[in-house]
C-alpha cells in the first residue's frame, strides 16, 4: 500500500534531487547538448558579484523575518491560549494569509504599496515609493513575509501551550511566579521543541521565497538588487539567461547551506529541548 507513494517521491523527489546535482557539474542551455564542465559552474557561481549580493541579500531578508515572525507569533499564541471571546475566529483570521497562494498575495500587496493609486499612500496621504526605494524595498517586503507567516507560527506555538500541563503552571503560581517569571521560567523552556521547529522551517522558508518577491519587486530596486534573493537569482540564471549548470549550481549550494544551518540549530536545542511534559 506503501509503493503509490514511495513512487511518488522517488519521481517527484529523489530524482530531481540527483538531476540537480548531476546538472551542476554541466554546462547547458536547452538548446545545444550539454557539456561535462566538472566545478566550473561552482568557481563561476562563487566568484560572481551577483550571486554574492543574492546571498547577503538572502541572509539580511532572514535577519529582518524570522525574530518578528516567532516573536508576534508566540505573542499570538499565548493571546489566543487565554480563549477569550472570538479566539476561534482569530485563528481563522491569522492563518488565512499563509494558505493563500504567495503569487496572489503578492499582486495584492504590489496594489497596496503603489505610489500612485495604492491604498496605504491614500490612508497617509503622502506618496511614498514602497518597493522602488533602496531603503524601504526589502523592509517592506519582509513586513509582508512576517504578515503572511505569523499564523502559521502562532498555531504551533497554541499547540504547544496546550500541551503544557495545568499542574506546572498552577505549581508556579502558588511559589509566587508572577506572568513574566512564569513566561521566562516556565512557558518558553516547554515551547523550545516548538521554537525548534518553527525556526528551522522559517530559516527554509525565508532562504527558499521567491513567489512574493517576483511579485513586488522581481528582484529589484536597484543593480544589483536590494531584493534580489537567491531564488529569484537561480530563477533568472536558469530561464533568462538559460544557464541551467550554473543555476544548478547555486542550488546546490543552497541546499549546502540549509543543511549546515539546520544541522546548527539541531546542535544549539539538542540540549534544551523537553518532549515529557508529565
Amino acid at each position: 500500500m506503501l509503493t503509490p507513494s514511495l513512487i511518488g517521491v522517488f519521481v517527484f523527489l529523489l530524482v530531481p534531487v540527483v538531476a540537480v546535482f548531476v546538472l551542476s557539474l554541466m554546462k547547458w542551455d536547452l538548446i545545444s547538448p550539454a557539456r561535462w564542465v566538472g566545478l566550473d559552474n561552482f568557481v563561476a557561481v562563487l566568484t560572481s558579484e551577483r550571486f554574492l549580493n543574492s546571498a547577503w541579500v538572502s541572509v539580511a531578508f532572514a535577519l529582518l523575518t524570522i525574530p518578528f515572525t516567532v516573536g508576534l507569533g508566540l505573542l499570538l499564541a499565548v493571546g489566543l491560549n487565554r480563549r477569550l471571546p472570538g479566539s476561534s475566529l482569530l485563528r481563522i483570521v491569522y492563518v488565512l494569509p499563509w494558505v493563500c497562494a504567495p503569487l496572489t498575495l503578492g499582486i495584492v500587496w504590489k496594489w497596496i504599496f503603489d505610489p500612485t493609486n495604492g491604498a496605504l499612500n491614500a490612508m497617509l496621504g503622502r506618496r511614498i515609493e514602497w518597493l522602488t526605494d533602496l531603503s524601504l524595498a526589502m523592509p517592506s517586503v519582509a513586513f509582508v513575509q512576517v504578515w503572511s507567516t505569523v499564523g502559521y507560527v502562532s498555531l504551533f506555538y497554541l499547540a504547544g501551550l496546550q500541551q503544557i500541563p495545568v499542574a506546572v503552571t498552577e505549581a508556579a503560581r502558588l511559589d509566587g511566579a508572577g506572568p513574566a517569571r512564569m513566561l521566562r521560567s516556565i512557558t518558553l523552556p516547554l515551547l523550545n521543541p516548538t521554537t525548534f521547529f518553527v525556526t528551522v522551517t522559517s530559516v527554509i522558508a525565508s532562504f527558499q521565497v521567491f513567489d512574493l518577491i517576483y511579485a513586488l519587486t522581481r528582484g529589484g530596486p536597484g543593480i544589483p538588487g536590494r531584493t534580489d534573493v537567491i531564488a529569484a537569482r537561480i530563477y533568472d540564471e536558469a530561464f533568462v539567461s538559460l544557464r541551467f549548470g550554473r543555476a544548478a549550481a547555486m542550488a546546490v549550494i543552497l541546499f549546502v547551506v540549509l543543511v549546515v544551518i539546520t544541522f546548527l540549530q539541531q546542535r544549539f536545542f539538542r540540549s534544551r529541548l523537553t518532549y515529557d511534559l508529565s
